[in-house]
């Protein structure tokens, strides 16, 4: 008898033994029901639910999106030199950072704002040491501005960040539950994997993330896991073990 494995439960590591992760989240989430900017509520919702996952031991680091703000490659297709637009997404997610910080320290948890570039006295420069220290601390350590170079997503600079921090997954939180055969939205015979290796996304052509995102994941072995961070509670499922969403990995 063949066992297909996508088809076997994946029990992801517990609480217990996820010592440390990055988390990626959509800015374009942090929307909520608005067309633009900071929802309130979507914010307070993510921070509590990060507050629960620090309060059991998890280190946790962070990317933030910046498309609730400006994305720079839309940007560029109206006019703006791709470049400035760039950069202007960079400032979009520090915006979004500054925010996610406060709303943490609000409800008394530590948090820290690392930028890519230097821009004290808004965040402190990103480095690997620094970072480490400030997550051993107990720390959310926020780190913003993307990659500080054009051309490169906040997909590419989270798995970026993710190797870094030596984390060991990269939690992508986005507005669906995990990485379908096409797009739910559209297709309604799509389904879910609840595993998938990163040439499999690569040969689909899925868009998880960015080709440069997931290459590099692929080159030393980040694993991913995307789901829904919409649905408060489901940070929490994830680090428990509960499968909610999808893998992409080696195995």
């Amino acid at each position: 008898m063949i066992i297909d494995k996508k088809t076997l439960p994946l029990r992801m590591k517990n609480s217990t033994n996820m010592k440390r992760i990055l988390l990626k989240l959509s800015g374009e989430s942090l929307m909520g029901e608005q067309q633009y900017g900071i929802d309130p509520q979507r914010l307070s919702d993510y921070a509590s639910q990060i507050k629960s996952a620090a309060d059991k031991g998890i280190e946790i680091g962070i990317v933030i999106g910046g498309g609730n703000i400006f994305r720079g490659l839309s940007g560029s297709q109206k006019g703006f030199d791709r470049v400035r637009g760039d950069q202007m997404g960079m400032l979009a997610t520090v915006i979004n950072s500054l925010a996610l910080s406060s709303a943490l320290a609000a409800i008394g948890q530590k948090a820290r704002v690392l930028t890519s570039i230097r821009m004290e006295p808004v965040g402190e420069l990103f480095e690997k040491q620094k970072a480490l220290r400030l997550l051993s601390e107990g720390y959310v350590v926020i780190i913003a501005g993307g990659t500080g170079n054009p051309y490169f997503t906040t997909d590419t600079a989270s798995v970026l960040r993710a190797i870094e921090i030596e984390a060991q997954m990269m939690l992508k939180g986005t507005r669906v539950d995990g990485v379908y055969t096409a797009d739910p939205e559209k297709d309604p015979t799509a389904t879910k994997f609840e595993h998938i290796t990163y040439d499999e996304v690569l040969s689909r052509n899925l868009r998880v993330m960015d080709l440069t995102a997931m290459a590099l994941a692929k080159d030393n072995h980040m694993p991913i896991y995307v789901f829904d961070m919409d649905t408060v509670g489901n940070l929490e499922k994830v680090l428990d073990g509960q499968q909610i969403g999808t893998k992409v990995g080696d195995d």
